[in-house]
């Protein structure tokens, strides 16, 4: 009978002491530890491979994407914690059509024969629209601005290009394609378009679609060019 008392009060505190040690991580949490250094690593895929894309496949982008992009974007870092952005998103066609038609209006206004090279007005619309189709190809257009009545509005033209750039660095982790736009549709063509109030400044605007076709790597210089230690 000792024997068996005995028995039965070493298994008991056997599992009791089991119960007391701190238990091993949970496979959640693994699993999320294992997803953050997986995206830490991916990063540097994400920059090298950003490309400016000119012309994107129809394929339409779900709107969940749509907002993971612009949750990314507001991420950046600004001027006093100041948040200045607002990010209109185009997906009516008839609005993006509209805006080409302008822009191929204020392109033509520009047409001098005398520094054409000797092609007609028709010839420089058909190169003008044949660009353009490719620039309004993409189903999506986000116009990147900032508040003017921001609380610093003197660095919103700092803070707008940063959210800029991790929206298109955003896009690209999805697959998307993006492009800095600026001149080739003037501001005042979108403010006109959209109703931008002028409290808004345009940093940039941008489609966002699947490529044709991804781009070539530009040449880059070497990152020794840019690197200067201490003093020049």
């Amino acid at each position: 009978m000792k024997k068996l008392i005995c028995a039965l009060f070493i298994l008991f505190a056997s599992q009791a002491a089991a119960q007391m040690k701190p238990s091993a991580a949970p496979p959640a949490a693994a699993d999320e530890k294992e997803s953050i250094l997986t995206q830490e690593t991916n990063i540097w895929d994400v920059i090298q491979k950003r490309r400016s894309v000119r012309k994107f496949k129809p394929d339409s982008i779900p709107e969940s994407a749509v907002q993971k992009i612009i949750n990314a974007a507001r991420m950046a870092p600004t001027s006093g914690n100041q948040q200045p952005w607002k990010f209109l998103i185009i997906r009516d066609r008839n609005k993006i059509n509209e805006m080409k038609e302008k822009c191929i209006e204020r392109s033509l206004l520009r047409y001098n024969p005398a520094n054409q090279k000797q092609i007609t007005k028709e010839e420089y619309e058909k190169l003008i629209r044949t660009s353009l189709d490719n620039y309004f190809s993409a189903p999506v257009y986000i116009v990147v601005l900032t508040d003017n009545e921001s609380m610093y509005p003197d660095y919103n033209h700092w803070d707008g290009p940063l959210a800029a750039g991790y929206l298109m660095l955003a896009a690209r982790a999805l697959g998307y394609g993006t492009v800095f736009i600026t001149d080739v549709i003037p501001e005042n063509v979108s403010k006109e378009v959209f109703q931008i109030p002028d409290r808004y400044t345009r940093v940039c605007i941008t489609p966002v679609g699947i490529p044709v076709e991804w781009p070539a790597p530009p040449p880059k210089k070497n990152l020794e060019d840019f690197i200067v230690y201490e003093k020049f």
